[in-house]
């Protein structure tokens, strides 16, 4: 962040403005909402701030600017067209650790304004950091038309019942679980959007009275293959509506960022040869934190359902009688191969795709006869350590060593690589993807070539560890950035 957005309580704290003109006026106008004491240095004043002064409003120290005027404020701003004085306010503001904006001189600021939504005591700023200020306003007036009118007093009356519900809920997790019921309340918002106050009181004491506190409830919610905007809707409202949030190691750092910042987050995740939790330990987790009565989260690379083990973690929450949900997520079969623009299937080429993974437990063995037959698509998850294995058997099986396949490494995510070659070639291939990586094996695998489109161009890397110059049979390495 090049500015830390902050908000200052000017209450009775002197503030000095140096400018007499509009722009001086504007900045005068928000600073007198906020209760600040305004001081002004100005050689001549327009008509509003004139009328200001009469008025008491604001004080006029006079006319010329003097560095000593700087000791007893808060902040100051220079709003002339002097670029000379503006220089030497701004000096003189640094020397002493007063807070300096020089209007419309981004360099000479050591705070800035915002655009400012005002729903007090809801407020919303916005900044480009003084980079694109006419974005900043286009996006305050879509904000503007989208928030109600209302927030104002439906942040009044909570304020005045906050320590009934603290007294009443000692539980934070409960507590913000009957604030967010509150607020999404029908009534409760009819009421205040027509300014029926008491009605609207009346309802808190009765939402108050007959809140329940008890087990909290779990989602399962698909995280998706890594971009954050391939998340589902009502993932996005579970995941910042958690008190809780279990996450495993393919979460995206994009979706995690969406997380509520107050909210805990418990990493899980399980990687091939290395589990930091047991799946016993995983879903009695789960019970405790919605034992505690809080809302919890477990949140899962692609989707829960998909080689996922959602469904052990839901006969334990079974079990254990806690309320539980299911939120899909695009797996990463569906996401991570339309990104490198590999369709799953094709009349020409595929009628079907099948899933697998690449780790079975013992005893249950993969069906390499079926995986063989041609004219469909493999997709295999956990796949990268065993390609050597899976390359063995389904050309002894009957597959064609020349099918297409792609290995696709980081899916969706910005830094996605795609590795292209034929299925004699695959366990290189996947030697040289970074995990975690995805195995496709099929004739559509060769459409990429056409039909790619997420990131730069592909372009073809050469293999030097085996040959300097790349032959007619050694894998292509296209790489997405």
């Amino acid at each position: 962040m090049d500015y830390l957005p902050l908000f200052a309580d000017l209450k009775n704290r002197a503030v000095l403005i140096v400018g007499g003109g509009a722009v001086a006026a504007r900045k005068v106008e928000t600073l007198l909402k906020t209760g600040a004491k305004v001081n002004l240095v100005a050689d001549k004043l327009n008509a509003a701030l004139q009328n200001l002064v009469e008025q008491k409003r604001i004080e006029w120290l006079g006319k010329v600017f003097a560095e000593h005027q700087l000791d007893t404020v808060w902040l100051v701003i220079a709003a002339t067209d002097d670029h000379e004085l503006n220089s030497r306010i701004f000096k003189a503001a640094e020397e002493r650790q007063r807070w300096a904006n020089v209007v419309d001189e981004r360099d000479a600021c050591s705070f800035i304004f915002p655009s400012i939504i005002d729903r007090s005591p809801i407020q919303i700023a916005i900044s480009s950091g003084g980079t694109a200020p006419v974005l900043a306003r286009l996006l305050r007036e879509k904000l503007e038309a989208m928030l109600p009118q209302n927030l104002g007093a439906m942040a009044s009356i909570a304020a005045r019942w906050r320590n009934r519900v603290k007294a009443k809920i000692p539980f934070i997790a409960q507590r913000r679980h009957f604030w967010e019921t509150l607020f999404t309340h029908p009534s409760f918002q009819r009421l205040t959007e027509s300014r029926q106050t008491e009605q609207a009181e009346i309802l808190v004491g009765q939402q108050l009275e007959n809140m329940q506190t008890g087990k909290g409830e779990v989602a399962l919610v698909g995280a998706g293959p890594g971009d954050a905007g391939l998340l589902t809707l009502k993932g996005l409202q579970r995941i910042q509506q958690a008190d809780v949030v279990l996450y495993d190691a393919l979460v995206s750092e994009q979706v995690l960022e969406l997380v509520r910042r107050d909210a805990e987050k418990v990493f899980v995740g399980k990687r091939a040869g290395k589990h930091n939790l047991i799946q016993e330990e995983i879903n009695q987790l789960l019970v405790k934190y919605a034992g505690q009565g809080k809302r919890v989260v477990r949140l899962k690379g692609g989707d829960p359902f998909v080689f996922g083990r959602g469904g052990e973690e839901l006969e334990t929450l079974k079990e254990a009688g806690i309320a539980f949900e299911v939120v899909p997520g695009i797996t990463a079969a569906l996401g991570a191969t339309a990104y490198a623009g590999i369709p799953l299937t094709h009349r020409n080429h595929a009628q079907s795709a099948m899933f697998i993974t690449g780790h079975c437990r013992e005893g249950n063995e993969l069906s390499w006869q079926t995986l063989a037959q041609g004219n469909q698509t493999l997709v295999v998850y956990m796949g990268a350590i065993k390609a050597a294995e899976l390359q063995h058997n389904l050309i002894s099986h009957g597959r064609n060593p020349d099918t297409p396949v792609a290995v696709i490494s980081k899916g969706t995510l910005p830094e996605q690589q795609v590795f292209s070659g034929s299925l004699k070639e695959l366990a290189g291939l996947a030697a040289q993807a970074p995990s975690p990586a995805l195995l496709v094996i099929g004739e559509t695998a060769a459409l990429r070539e056409d039909l790619a489109w997420f990131g730069k161009t592909p372009q073809q890397f050469v293999d030097t560890r085996n040959a300097l110059w790349r032959t007619p049979e050694a894998p292509v390495l296209e790489r997405v950035s």
